[in-house]
C-alpha cells in the first residue's frame, strides 16, 4: 500500500522550473512504468537518466522529466514514491490514425506524401504538433519556389478515439504569380530587349501558349543573374556588377515586377598571353590552342575553354589531373588584361585495371575489344573517350558510364570502371504491318544483334506485301580477325510486283548472295570490299512500258550477275541510333564484273551531319546523290536497278516512289537521284526522357533524272512537316505529317505517311 504522509507527489508541465513542495532525497530500489499503451517499457528505460541505486534529488527529477518530454512520445508526466520505489506515470501523446492531403494539384500527391514521411509524420508514429508548424512552413516555402504566393495551408488533428488523431493537411493553391515586367537600369552598352531573351524568365511570345517562362521562381532568377554576368564576361566587361536587385509582388500576390540595377563598367582588351609552369609538350602546341590573341577582346567563356582545352592535351600524355589557371593582370586605367596560363601537370597517371560491370549476357571480351585505352599504360583522355564512344556506338548496350577512382594508396594508378546497362538484343517477331509503300505486309522474323553474348548479329527473316515477298539470311561477325576486320553473309529471295509499288509495270524474281569484308583503316574510316551474285528473272506484261521492251529485246536475257561492290567510310557520331553529335560519310560502288550478262555500275554517295545545339536539341543536314550507268555492250543501266524517290524515307509528302520521269503517266525511275534534308530532332513533350522515341521538324528536298545529263535544280521538289521515329518492341515506327512546297500537276502527293513492323 502507498503511503500517504511519504508519498510526495512531483507534477511537471512544459515551462515550470520548481516542484511545488520539498521531499526527502531516497536511494531507488526499484523504477516502475504506468500508463504505457503502445511504447514499450524499454523503450522509456533507454531514455530514462536514472538507475536503480541512484540517489533521487530534485535536481535528479527535473533531469528525468526533462528527458522524457524531449522524446516527444507523452504530453504529461508523474514521478511518484512507492516506499523506496520510483514510479513513473505517463499519459502518452496520441498516435497518427490517417493523413489527408486535399487541394495539392500543383505537387503530385506521390511528392508530398514522400516528403510528409521524411519530415516524420507517418502514419501509427507518435504526433509532434510542432512538427506540423514546420511542415506548414516546409510547404509554404515549395509553393514560393513554384511561384504560388497566394497558397494558404491549414492543418487540422481531430481526435478519433483510443488515443488516436486523424491529421488533415488542407491546401488552397492559388493562382501562380506572374511576371508582368522585368527592368534592367544602367544598361547602355546592348539592346536590353536582347538580354531579356538570354533570361530563363519573361513574357513568353503570344504563341507560346503553354510556356511557364512567366512563372516567377527565385532560382531562376538567380541563374538568369548569372547569365547577365556570363553575357557581359564574354565581351569584356570583367567589372559588370548587379548592384541590387528588387522583386515587387502585387498585394493580390498574383503579379510579379523584377528590377536588376546593373553597372556595366568599361570593355577589356587582351594585352598579352603568356604560358608558365611545366608546360609537359611543346609550348607551340598550347599555344595553338589558345584562340584568343593580344588585341581581341577578353571572353572569359574563350579563356575557360583555352584552360580545357589545354587541360586535356595534357591529359592524352597521362596527366589526368593536370592544374591549368588563367591568371588576369587587369590594368584599369588602360582597360587591357594581360593573361598567364599557369600549368602544372601534377603526376602521371598509369591505369592498373579496367573492370566491365552490368554486361550480365555480353561477354567481357565483346566489350573490351572497343577499348583503346589500355591497362598498365598511363590514362589518355582522349583514348578513354573514344572507347567510351565506341562502346557506346554497339546496338545492345543502353547506357555507358565511366569512372576513375585513384588507386586506394597511390597518387599516379587509377581503375577504369565502366558500367553498362544491356538492351534487348534478340527479338523473334511475328505480326501483320502496314507500309505507306508497299501496303499490308506479313512479317516474322528472327533477330539475335548480340547472339549468345559474342557481339555477334544472326538473323532470319520473312517479310511479305503486295509489291514484295522477301525472304533473307544474313550473319555479321564484327571482329571475324582480331584485327577489327568484319565480315558478313547475306542470302535472300526476293519476288518484286512493280505495279504495286507505284513502278512500271513488270514482275522480278532475284535470288543470290554476298560476302563483305569491312576493315578499319583508321579509328574513323573504314573500307569495305564484296563479291556478290544476283540471279533475276523478269517477267513482262501487256502493261509493261515500251522502253522496258526495248530493253530486253537489246540486250541479252542473261540477268546472271556478278558483283564488286568497293566502298568507304568516315564515321564520327557519338551513337549508331538516334546520334546527336559527329558525321558520317560514305562512297559506295556496286559494279557488274564484265563476266556478267549485264555490265553496269552504280555509285552513292552519302553525308549526314549531326549538331548539339543543346542538351535535348540536335540539327540534322544530310544529303545523298546516287548515279548509275552501263558500259560495254549494255544498252544502259537496267530498268530494274534505277532509282526512285518520294515516299516515307526519301521526300516526304509525295506517294512512294511517285516521282522522276513517266511514262504513259507511269513512273519509270532513273539513273540519277539527288535527295536531301534538313532536320531539328528532339524528344517528345508528353515523354522527353524516353530514349525510344525521337521527333522532328524537316525540309526535304529531292527527286529522280533519267540521267546526269538530265539534271535540273528547279525540278527538285521539297516538302517540309512533323516526324516521329519510335524504336518500339515490334520494330521501328515510323510517321510523318509533310506538306508538299512546290507540287507539279501530275505529282502524286500524300500528306500523312507511315510504316509499322518493317525495318528501315
Amino acid at each position: 500500500m502507498k503511503r500517504p504522509l511519504l508519498m510526495f507527489l512531483l507534477c511537471v508541465a512544459v515551462g515550470w522550473a520548481g516542484l511545488a513542495r520539498a521531499f526527502e532525497t531516497f536511494s531507488v530500489l526499484d523504477i516502475r512504468v504506468e500508463g504505457l499503451q503502445r511504447i514499450s517499457e524499454g523503450t522509456v528505460f533507454n531514455y530514462l537518466p536514472v538507475e536503480i541505486g541512484d540517489d533521487i534529488t530534485e535536481t535528479k527529477t527535473r533531469q528525468i522529466i526533462a528527458a522524457l518530454y524531449k522524446t516527444g512520445f507523452f504530453k504529461n508526466i508523474t514521478l511518484l514514491r512507492d516506499g523506496d520505489d520510483l514510479v513513473v506515470k505517463v499519459l502518452e501523446r496520441p498516435s497518427i490514425a490517417s493523413i489527408t492531403t486535399t487541394g495539392n494539384d500543383e505537387l503530385s500527391s506521390d511528392d508530398l506524401e514522400e516528403g510528409l514521411k521524411n519530415a516524420g509524420l507517418v502514419k501509427g508514429r507518435i504526433l509532434d504538433v510542432s512538427l506540423l508548424d514546420r511542415i506548414e512552413q516546409d510547404l509554404q516555402r515549395q509553393y514560393f519556389v513554384r511561384g504560388f504566393y497566394a497558397v494558404e495551408i491549414e492543418t487540422k488533428v481531430e481526435e478519433t478515439g483510443e488515443n488516436q488523431v486523424d491529421v488533415q493537411i488542407n491546401i488552397q493553391e492559388g493562382e501562380v504569380a506572374l511576371i508582368k515586367q522585368i527592368n534592367l537600369i544602367g544598361v547602355e552598352r546592348f539592346d536590353e530587349d536582347d538580354l531579356l531573351d538570354e533570361f530563363e524568365l519573361g513574357i513568353p511570345a503570344f504563341y507560346a501558349i503553354f510556356s511557364s517562362r512567366d512563372q516567377y521562381s527565385k532560382q531562376k532568377l538567380s541563374a538568369d543573374i548569372e547569365t547577365l554576368k556570363s553575357y557581359y564576361l564574354d565581351r569584356g566587361y570583367i567589372n559588370f556588377t548587379v548592384e541590387s536587385t528588387q522583386v515587387s509582388i502585387t498585394p493580390d500576390k498574383k503579379s510579379v515586377f523584377i528590377t536588376l540595377n546593373v553597372a556595366e563598367g568599361e570593355q577589356f582588351t587582351i594585352r598579352s598571353i603568356e604560358l608558365a609552369g611545366d608546360l609537359i609538350v611543346p609550348q607551340a602546341e598550347l599555344e595553338a590552342l589558345i584562340t584568343e590573341k593580344p588585341g581581341d577582346v577578353f571572353s572569359r567563356r574563350k579563356i575557360n575553354a583555352a584552360s580545357s582545352a589545354i587541360t586535356e592535351r595534357l591529359g592524352d600524355e597521362g596527366y589526368a589531373f593536370a592544374n591549368v589557371n588563367a591568371v588576369p593582370e587587369v590594368n584599369n586605367e588602360n582597360k587591357e588584361v594581360s593573361l598567364t596560363f599557369f600549368v602544372d601537370p601534377g603526376k602521371r597517371v598509369y591505369v592498373r585495371r579496367i573492370n566491365v560491370k552490368g554486361n550480365e549476357k555480353t561477354e567481357d571480351e565483346v566489350i573490351r575489344r572497343e577499348f583503346r585505352q589500355m591497362e598498365g599504360a598511363w590514362l589518355s583522355t582522349s583514348k578513354l573517350n573514344r572507347s567510351q564512344v565506341r562502346v557506346q556506338r554497339l546496338g545492345y548496350l543502353d547506357q555507358v558510364t565511366l569512372e576513375t577512382p585513384l588507386v586506394p594508396g597511390s597518387s599516379d594508378q587509377v581503375d577504369v570502371n565502366m558500367s553498362v546497362t544491356e538492351r534487348p538484343s534478340g527479338s523473334l517477331m511475328m505480326g501483320l504491318g502496314y507500309s505507306g509503300g508497299e501496303g499490308a505486309l506479313f512479317n516474322a522474323s528472327v533477330s539475335q544483334d548480340n547472339f549468345l553474348g559474342t557481339g555477334k548479329r544472326v538473323s532470319a527473316e520473312v517479310n511479305t506485301s503486295k509489291a514484295n515477298k522477301i525472304y533473307s539470311f544474313s550473319h555479321t561477325n564484327p571482329y571475324y580477325t582480331l584485327e577489327g576486320i568484319s565480315r558478313t553473309i547475306r542470302l535472300s529471295y526476293r519476288e518484286t510486283d512493280a505495279a504495286q509499288a507505284n513502278l512500271a509495270n513488270y514482275i522480278a524474281d532475284v535470288w543470290g548472295g554476298s560476302m563483305t569484308y569491312g576493315i578499319p583503316m583508321s579509328e574513323f574510316d573504314t573500307v569495305r570490299v564484296g563479291f556478290g551474285y544476283d540471279s533475276t528473272q523478269i517477267k513482262t506484261t501487256s502493261f509493261t512500258p515500251q522502253s522496258y521492251l526495248d530493253f530486253l529485246s537489246a540486250n541479252t536475257d542473261d540477268f546472271n550477275v556478278i558483283k564488286l561492290s568497293l566502298g568507304w567510310t568516315h564515321d564520327t557520331r557519338n551513337k549508331t541510333i538516334f546520334a546527336t553529335e559527329g558525321f558520317v560519310q560514305s562512297l559506295t560502288s556496286d559494279i557488274a564484273l564484265p563476266a556478267s550478262g549485264l555490265d553496269f555500275y552504280k555509285l552513292t554517295s552519302r553525308s549526314r551531319w549531326f549538331n548539339p545545339l543543346s542538351k535535348k536539341l540536335t540539327t540534322s543536314l544530310e544529303l545523298e546523290v546516287n548515279h548509275g550507268d552501263s558500259y560495254g555492250e549494255t544498252t544502259e543501266l537496267p530498268f530494274f536497278e534505277r532509282y526512285y524517290a518520294g515516299g516515307a524515307h526519301s521526300v516526304r509528302g509525295y506517294r512512294a516512289n511517285s516521282l522522276g520521269p513517266r511514262e504513259n503517266d507511269v513512273n519509270l525511275g532513273g539513273d540519277f537521284r539527288v535527295v536531301g534534308s534538313a532536320e531539328l530532332i528532339f524528344p517528345p513533350p508528353f515523354s522527353e526522357e524516353n530514349s525510344t522515341v525521337r521527333m522532328s521538324l524537316f525540309w526535304d528536298i529531292g527527286n529522280v533524272f533519267k540521267n546526269i545529263d538530265a539534271y535540273d535544280s528547279s525540278e527538285l521538289r521539297q516538302s517540309t512537316g512533323v516526324s516521329l521515329i519510335w524504336l518500339s518492341p515490334i520494330g521501328p515506327l515510323s510517321f510523318s505529317l509533310a506538306k508538299p512546297l512546290n507540287e507539279e500537276p501530275g505529282d502524286r502527293t500524300e500528306s500523312f505517311q507511315f510504316t509499322l513492323g518493317t525495318f528501315f
